[in-house]
């Protein structure tokens, strides 16, 4: 259809469709070519100095946590404005929205999220099976199954082409944590170096 400077019906019906094809060609381009590359987040250092179930109720604990994240990017700087983490048992919930410190992330950097510890007392209600495979890991001195969840607001720029609302993206899920319990200085084997499962970081959370 060929459209003129004199008014034609046809033309201002096809304007908005051939509006949104261009939109969503520029969508296309941008997560294709410009998009940045995902966050990597991994939990390099955990361990247990304490971890108590007393009367089989009351967890007792005391975690050291270590995470590290790489932004690979090299026109990508990313504002943490607020951390949290919780933490997970088996399913149980024992420290939940425990905030970190916030920073700013350079382009192509690694960042040392601070080393947290999570310190105190939760009421426990493990089922018989787990309760049995924490007996059996509290006498290995390895615990299993800790999961870690970390939740976070941001703010992004793009070098020399914009910056970001505030937004959350989706949570970071560092997951099934083999975790040593430290006793007088020494445990029964290292850490490993776990990666977190990070969905495309770089969206909104509820989309």
């Amino acid at each position: 259809m060929r459209c003129r400077f004199h008014f034609n019906f046809g033309c201002i019906f096809w304007t908005p469709y051939a509006l949104s094809f261009i939109s969503i060609i520029f969508v296309i381009f941008f997560f294709i070519i410009i998009a940045p590359s995902n966050l990597n987040f991994y939990v390099t250092e955990a361990s247990l100095t304490q971890f108590n179930l007393n009367n089989n109720t009351t967890l007792y604990y005391n975690f050291k946590l270590n995470i590290t994240v790489r932004n690979p990017n090299n026109n990508v700087i990313v504002y943490y404005r607020v951390m949290r983490a919780s933490v997970w048992y088996k399913h149980n919930y024992f420290a939940n929205n425990i905030s970190l410190a916030p920073f700013d992330q350079g382009k192509k950097k690694t960042s040392f999220l601070q080393t947290t510890m999570f310190d105190g007392n939760k009421v426990f209600n493990l089922k018989p099976k787990q309760l049995g495979e924490y007996n059996e890991e509290t006498r290995v001195g390895i615990y299993n199954d800790l999961d870690v969840d970390l939740d976070f607001e941001v703010i992004f720029k793009y070098v020399g082409m914009f910056k970001s609302k505030s937004f959350n993206p989706p949570t970071v899920q560092c997951r099934q944590l083999s975790v040593p319990l430290i006793s007088n200085g020494k445990s029964a084997s290292p850490f490993n170096v776990t990666k977190c499962s990070t969905p495309y970081f770089f969206t909104y959370r509820n989309l």
